[in-house]
């Protein structure tokens, strides 16, 4: 029987015994030599064929393992006798292996979204509140509580202090009951929104000022805005004013046949200033 070593000149793997540190048993040789020869037909025969013989020698391998187990020693480690041949058609395709794969997209829990008040409901808007037309006061209706609702705005945008806002409803009411009125001797002036008609001579609006006097246009007078501005700039111009008696203050202005009529206003014009006022207007 030829030695093993002569099936494989060029040192191939399959000799198990130089690498064993295991004294081998008496059936081992005879194993081997066979292992040898299949190792050759590996190299050497048709593809099917070593496949086959490769099936064959890790059977024999197995068999050689569990008589070893069987008297108490150990097996030869298999895997490194699997010829070269075996292991390249068993080994898998790396590119499924190594190939990287992408993370699932990330998808919003809609369990989380609808417990979430900040995505399911809308911040509320900002308004900003408007001012409230008080209710009147005072004996006076809607329309005359608008003539003075446009006195008090007119004096605050001119700055002006409560005590001239006072002064000035006052003599609206005695001038004109807070009406914007046009002349009956102006035909003009009637041209323009009124709220009646008087027939003092060529005096209009809610101060009855003259535009014959220098107090402005028929069209202008019959603003109340208008109206107002002349009449606290007026007043700015009475040394004093503001220590005055509001009749006096009032008279320096109109220069009326009755300079003491307008200090029976004072208390309701003082009303109707405050009822404004605390409305925000």
């Amino acid at each position: 029987m030829r030695d093993d070593r002569t099936l494989d000149p060029e040192g191939t793997p399959g000799d198990l015994i130089d690498r064993s540190d295991d004294t081998p048993s008496p059936d081992r040789p005879t194993i081997l030599r066979s292992v040898g020869a299949y190792a050759q037909l590996l190299t050497r025969g048709p593809a099917r064929a070593r496949i086959a013989l490769a099936t064959g020698v890790v059977f024999c391998l197995a068999l050689t393992a569990a008589a070893q187990g069987a008297r108490g020693g150990s097996a030869d480690p298999a895997p490194a006798a699997v010829p070269s041949a075996l292991a390249e058609r068993a080994e898998p395709d790396p590119a499924s292996r190594d190939a990287e794969r992408a993370p699932a997209p990330a998808s919003a829990s809609p369990t989380r979204a609808a417990a979430d008040p900040d995505t399911t409901t809308p911040a509320p808007k900002q308004t900003t509140r408007k001012p409230v037309d008080p209710a009147p006061v005072a004996g006076l209706d809607k329309a005359q509580m608008k003539n003075a609702q446009a006195i008090v705005r007119t004096g605050r945008k001119m700055e002006m202090p409560r005590r001239a806002l006072v002064i000035a409803v006052a003599t609206a009411m005695q001038e004109s009951n807070l009406y914007n009125v046009a002349s009956g001797v102006l035909p003009e002036s009637r041209n323009y929104p009124h709220q009646g008609i008087g027939w003092d001579h060529d005096s209009v609006g809610l101060f009855q000022q003259r535009s014959s006097s220098g107090w402005g246009e028929v069209g202008q007078l019959m603003d109340p805005e208008f109206a107002t501005r002349q009449f606290l700039s007026a007043l700015l111009r009475v040394p004093g004013w503001q220590q005055m008696r509001l009749t006096d203050a009032a008279q320096a202005v109109q220069i009326s046949a009755y300079p003491e009529h307008y200090a029976k206003h004072e208390w309701r014009a003082t009303t109707v200033v405050g009822a404004i006022l605390e409305a925000g207007q």
